[in-house]
């Protein structure tokens, strides 16, 4: 584990290195949460400066951009495609989610590095992956499960361009463990073993604190669970419990 971070973040040099010295921009393939914290950590030491795109906001995978708009003039055009992966008679699609279409795309070889988000609704999948693979996935995906599908390229979803509607959870306090206990219904033991496993990001950051209060507009992701907008305080209820929302992918 030691060699491949600190392989990843020769990675890191080296195309920060480029982008500085051709003056255009240069990216990774996607990156996991941890990856992204490893970068967000080491910015300040890179050659060129450094921005996580994901192909819409609240991504969870996110490919890192070398480049500075203010100096090369013009904005970066990540490599990345979003694909709709559709059932080819809804009639006839079994109940197909998130997991079968990774098994399916993972099932064609493709290395997970070159795929970002899977949005799943009613049946139908939108991947966003990186240029260079989306040909393949359109030429050789039939089938996720035992249903038929459709690919083609897509502009994203709706549910992907806006953000979740808020909602409102019931915490004793805005301590980070208590946020993701109330949010996924985890016992505090549960939520504290997150932290312990080292699952927990704030806004592309690992954390190990349970005890630390989001800020308004924090992203809170837990690997295995997803992700949530901290939006802060609504009020206190009688029972001295404190009301506040978030926005749940």
């Amino acid at each position: 584990m030691e060699e491949e971070l600190r392989r990843l973040q020769r990675r890191f040099s080296e195309l920060a290195a480029r982008a500085a010295r051709q003056n255009r921009y240069t990216y990774t393939a996607f990156l996991t949460p941890a990856e992204q914290d490893l970068l967000l950590r080491s910015a300040r030491s890179l050659e060129a400066p450094a921005t996580l795109l994901g192909g819409f906001e609240g991504a969870e995978r996110r490919l890192a951009c070398f480049g500075d708009e203010a100096a090369l003039g013009y904005p970066p055009a990540p490599p990345v495609c979003c694909l709709r992966i559709a059932p080819a008679a809804q009639r006839f699609a079994s109940d197909i989610g998130h997991r079968d279409f990774l098994g399916a795309l993972m099932g064609l070889g493709i290395k997970r590095e070159f795929l970002g988000d899977i949005l799943v609704e009613d049946r139908t999948g939108w991947l966003f992956c990186l240029e260079e693979i989306a040909p393949w996935i359109l030429d050789n995906l039939t089938s996720v499960g035992r249903t038929t599908v459709v690919c083609a390229r897509s502009d994203p979803p709706e549910a992907a361009l806006r953000l979740p509607e808020p909602k409102e959870v019931v915490v004793s306090s805005e301590r980070l463990d208590g946020l993701i206990s109330a949010v996924w219904d985890l016992s505090r033991s549960k939520s504290k073993e997150c932290f312990d496993r080292e699952l927990v990001f704030v806004n592309g950051l690992l954390t190990d604190s349970p005890a630390r209060q989001p800020s308004p507009g924090d992203v809170i992701s837990v690997r295995g669970l997803g992700r949530f907008r901290y939006e802060g305080l609504s009020r206190e209820t009688r029972k001295g419990r404190l009301r506040v929302t978030v926005r749940v992918w």
